[in-house]
């Protein structure tokens, strides 16, 4: 029954990796930003999730929600204090912007990780189930919980999908990552469509904290290991490509899944990093090139 187990558990687990990293690639396919606060916005979500519910005692149907709401304000934090202020920067030359984003979002994660772990520690929580109870399929013990963590992270890559392909404001956010310059043309806000993608971002990473603080549990040392992955699955899948990203999601997590079940759950990050390296030397594109 392992392989099904493995099947089972891997199958949520790159669910919950697709839904994280699709709002990194939004990030980047619409303002060229690499993110690399990433796992310190999952972190923020997921912690004050587990305390709402469990600590202030509102349960875990109102810190839940309360926990992605936390999750997207540290990303407008993020975009505010951090990103934005670098990118308007006059001082700073064009050419040299991008770097310093990646070193300012860097060192704002670092600073979320110590700030987290001073007010919670570095010892691993876990938020109590949404659903409770446990599944028997095919001889196979599988949470009702793990269940619908692989539908929600379905449903709102759904309707992300729906969003970005059926609404106005969605087609901007598309026509953004293709050409900025031609939609300021059109008399769309650069501005206004550049926070359209942080909610968005922020609102993925929020729940995608949420859901993993309720399934593998999360701790202050996961934020490095958690901005990796996302980072490893853009780039294996090709920076900007959505799609791209969701096989890579699924190639990762798998990876990551067996080498935990098989080897040991310490190297489970091991074999994505060794792919990436080799991706990045045969085919430094990524599974469907850049988009």
């Amino acid at each position: 029954m392992l392989p099904l187990q493995i099947l089972i558990d891997g199958f949520a687990i790159s669910s919950l990796y697709a839904l994280g990293a699709i709002g990194f690639t939004l990030i980047f396919g619409v303002s060229g930003v690499l993110n690399l606060a990433h796992g310190g916005v999952m972190l923020i979500a997921a912690l004050l999730g587990w305390a709402l519910a469990g600590e202030a005692g509102l349960g875990t149907y109102l810190g839940t929600p309360l926990g992605v709401i936390c999750g997207m304000i540290a990303a407008y934090i993020t975009y505010f204090m951090v990103v934005r202020p670098i990118q308007r920067s006059a001082a700073i030359p064009r050419e040299e912007k991008e770097i310093f984003v990646l070193t300012g979002t860097l060192l704002w994660g670092i600073m979320i990780q110590q700030g987290m772990a001073y007010l919670f520690s570095d010892n691993p929580v876990t938020m109590r189930p949404l659903i409770p109870g446990v599944a028997n399929v095919a001889g196979v013990r599988v949470p009702y919980n793990e269940i619908m963590i692989a539908v929600v992270c379905w449903v709102v890559i759904g309707l992300l999908w729906l969003f970005v392909n059926r609404t106005k404001a969605g087609k901007a956010l598309l026509a953004a990552s293709m050409n900025p310059r031609g939609l300021t043309l059109l008399g769309f806000e650069l501005s206004h469509i550049y926070l359209l993608a942080w909610t968005l971002y922020g609102v993925l990473a929020g729940i995608a904290g949420v859901l993993l603080a309720s399934f593998l549990g999360v701790s202050t040392n996961n934020t490095g290991q958690l901005t990796a992955s996302a980072f490893s699955i853009v780039v294996l899948g090709g920076l900007g490509s959505v799609s791209g990203s969701l096989m890579a999601a699924y190639v990762v997590g798998y990876l990551e899944t067996v080498t935990a079940y098989l080897i040991a759950p310490t190297l489970r990050p091991l074999p994505a990093l060794l792919l990436l390296v080799l991706v990045v030397y045969v085919r430094p594109q990524g599974f469907l090139g850049r988009r």
